[in-house]
């Protein structure tokens, strides 16, 4: 029986994808076996296990969690995949695909203005879904695929991954700075010379050296968090049918934490799934007010308005001190306004008023 060379390459690469994370485990281990055991204070013992057991727990729910794939909706059918094979033209491949996301929530596009579809998985990719060639699979609102848990963060364990990040480093801070004091008795010859030493010296290095690697990662997913943008977000701005929005998904700070963390206060410090939506569709605006993207000119603020971006044609009515906006079947009122058709520019799918 003759051997597939891609097979057993795969599975050398899923063996390998552990050793950080057995790397990590072992650290841990060791951190609490020279904390508990050889530092053995026992006033810190109780804070320590808290932090210790949320780390854990966390790390475990980012690292099991299994990611959410794109519902079956977005799935090619069977003559629908033999009907885009039958095309050799681009064009005529889109136009079939067009027909299709007409009864998806599917609003972003690729740079160029085609729909989001993937050769691998055979789906139209749901706004922010991202095939992970990790994984091999369309990943759900993807942020990474994170080596030291061996697993892709997006929708259904992102949550899980930033508190992570809390509690890790909170873990970190906490046995850095317990641990300083017997650190510099060390250092100044102030304990005796026995093997614990050892342990409270690489124990001070291993703390410190974690925390400021956690702290710049936590900063940074903190910084997308508030900007509700995932990592490939960040480095390539999401594409809608007006063109390219970093800020596309931005509904501002509170609602941006909820999206992740979602409403309910007593589940934000715990791994337990809270996030808002399906994973499939998210709220997004319709013009964004960030000092990063251009902005109308001072003295003209603009109209924001949290609406989905939606396929269809754009209408401006006004009567008297109203404007209302119709997408299809679609309408959205913002009063009161004073405007005028001269002072409305319009976009394809997109509307700034300017008052």
């Amino acid at each position: 029986m003759a051997v597939n060379p891609r097979s057993v390459r795969r599975r050398c690469q899923r063996a390998f994808s552990w050793i950080p994370v057995i790397f990590i485990s072992g650290v841990v281990a060791w951190s609490y076996y020279a904390y508990v055991v050889q530092l053995c204070v026992v006033v810190y013992l109780l804070a320590y296990h808290v932090l210790f057991i949320m780390f854990a727990w966390t790390y475990w729910q980012t690292m099991f969690t299994k990611p959410m794939n794109p519902l079956k909706e977005f799935h090619l059918s069977y003559s629908d995949k033999q009907l885009l094979d039958s095309e050799d033209r681009l064009e005529s491949q889109q136009e079939i695909l067009r027909r299709i996301v007409k009864d998806l929530p599917v609003f972003t596009r690729t740079v160029s203005g085609a729909i989001r579809f993937c050769n691998h998985c055979l789906l139209v990719k749901p706004d922010r879904c991202h095939h992970c060639s990790v994984c091999d699979k369309c990943i759900l609102k993807m942020d990474h695929h994170c080596p030291w848990v061996n697993n892709c963060v997006g929708f259904s364990n992102y949550k899980f991954f930033m508190l992570f990040l809390v509690y890790s480093l909170l873990y970190c801070l906490f046995i850095t700075a317990t641990d300083l004091q017997y650190f510099i008795q060390v250092w100044t010859n102030g304990l005796p010379d026995t093997q614990a030493k050892f342990h409270i010296m690489f124990l001070l290095f291993a703390a410190s050296m974690f925390s400021v690697s956690l702290a710049s990662l936590f900063s940074y997913h903190c910084w997308l968090v508030c900007k509700n943008r995932s990592t490939l977000e960040a480095f390539r701005a999401p594409a809608f049918r007006h063109g390219t929005d970093k800020n596309g998904f931005s509904l501002g700070l509170s609602k941006n934490f909820r999206q992740v963390f979602g409403d309910e206060k007593k589940y934000w410090p715990l791994p337990v799934f809270s996030s808002l939506g399906d994973g499939c569709s998210f709220p997004t605006c319709l013009v964004n007010q960030d000092p990063e993207q251009p902005s109308a000119p001072s003295g003209h603020p603009c109209v924001k308005t949290s609406v989905r971006l939606l396929d269809f044609s754009i209408e401006v009515v006004t009567d008297q001190n109203q404007i209302a906006l119709l997408y299809g079947w679609v309408l959205v009122h913002c009063t009161p306004l004073h405007v005028s058709l001269s002072e409305c520019r319009v976009c394809e799918s997109a509307l700034w008023v300017v008052a």
